[in-house]
């Protein structure tokens, strides 16, 4: 049996469509369209689309991971790495409750920033998805639009949190 070489596209019988980032003596490490990267045993159940030679060394696992991620930036709801103020790294957000007798719930700051931003990127899918919907009317969108700068509005508080002022959220702002 001939081993395929990094690039080598697949059919598994259960992870469907894929293209090998990875060899070994056991095991490919394959890149499934559906399923992600899982190792799979050389000698399991899939058909060769399209055979490489098994020539490791014509791409290096980092650029592989690299590939990846951008193709993952690319088509998923997340756009941007965004930073941490630096003053906040390391540290902790302790929530402390009012009630007597209750101990105090201590939650890293990376984590909770992490979560800011994944509700904002969040956000930013909903209005791209109302403000390209065919469904929706121009009043409506207005609407839904208003609803999504106040919600903007009330997430200014975090935005201590970011390193780059461009990353802010920005609420409605008063017309003087």
């Amino acid at each position: 049996m001939q081993l395929l070489g990094i690039g080598s596209r697949i059919k598994h019988s259960e992870y469907g469509f894929g293209v090998v980032t990875n060899v070994s003596s056991k095991h490919y490490w394959v890149t499934f369209m559906e399923k992600g990267l899982e190792t799979i045993y050389i000698n399991d159940d899939f058909e060769v689309i399209e055979a490489l030679e098994n020539d490791v060394d014509t791409v290096s696992f980092l650029e592989v991971e690299t590939s990846l991620m951008n193709i993952l930036k690319r088509w998923s709801d997340v756009t941007e790495q965004v930073a941490i103020a630096d003053k906040w790294k390391g540290g902790n957000l302790i929530l402390e409750p009012g009630e007597t007798g209750l101990s105090n719930k201590e939650i890293p700051i990376d984590t909770f920033f992490h979560k800011i931003v994944m509700v904002r990127d969040r956000i930013r899918v909903m209005e791209q998805k109302i403000n390209s919907s065919k469904n929706l009317d121009d009043q409506e969108k207005i609407d839904l639009q208003q609803y999504i700068t106040r919600i903007y509005g009330s997430l200014t508080t975090f935005n201590v949190l970011f390193k780059n002022k461009s990353d802010h959220f920005i609420g409605e702002k008063s017309i003087k």
